[in-house]
């Protein structure tokens, strides 16, 4: 009997070497095909977090341009309305020039209060008159009307204004519109 379990152990081991020869080019098989899948796994879910950073990242963007557009909505939201106004404002510096030329006081300061009352209120609303006179011209601030030859001002140098520039919040609501100075002409021969 010993024998016979020993034949039958010998049988039985090789049965098992020849199963496992004859499974193991299929086990490797399944053991590359897995790696290549984890790989692949691997490789797919790096690529999907990099699309989900760059999804947040253009989500904040979108979120801070978004907030940026208010607050600037909020800023100029009344530019139409202060353009508007403008004109009143000059028709009133208007009246206070002619008013001061006649000498009528009542009139005269009652017009000068409520220009001044306009003023304030355009100064807290954010509008600020542009400098003009003496100033170096300046095209984003001036619209030149025209030429004046003067000798006491350099050229291109804004010597009067006819109707006053404004900003709101820094931004041009309206250009002055300005004379600059020119070098005056040279002398000729013909006029000696």
């Amino acid at each position: 009997m010993p024998k016979n379990k020993k034949h039958e152990q010998d049988e039985a081991a090789d049965a098992n070497q020849e199963a496992q020869e004859g499974t193991s080019p299929v086990a490797e098989e399944g053991a590359i095909s897995a790696e290549e899948a984890l790989a692949e796994s691997r490789a797919e879910a790096q690529k999907n977090w990099d699309l989900y950073l760059r999804e947040r990242a253009e989500l904040e963007n979108y979120r801070k341009r978004m907030q940026r557009e208010k607050e600037d909505l909020a800023r100029f939201a009344n530019e139409n309305l202060l353009r508007e106004m403008l004109p009143i404002l000059d028709n009133l510096e208007r009246a206070v020039a002619h008013a001061e030329q006649e000498q009528e006081g009542g009139l005269l300061e009652g017009v000068q209060m409520t220009l001044e009352q306009f003023r304030k209120t355009l100064e807290r609303l954010g509008v600020v008159p542009v400098a003009a006179i003496g100033q170096p011209f300046s095209p984003d601030f001036h619209e030149a009307m025209g030429q004046l030859e003067s000798s006491e001002q350099a050229p291109n140098t804004v010597v009067q204004e006819m109707q006053k520039g404004y900003t709101l919040n820094d931004r041009l609501l309206r250009p002055a519109l300005v004379m600059i100075a020119k070098a005056p002409a040279a002398p000729t021969k013909d006029s000696q």
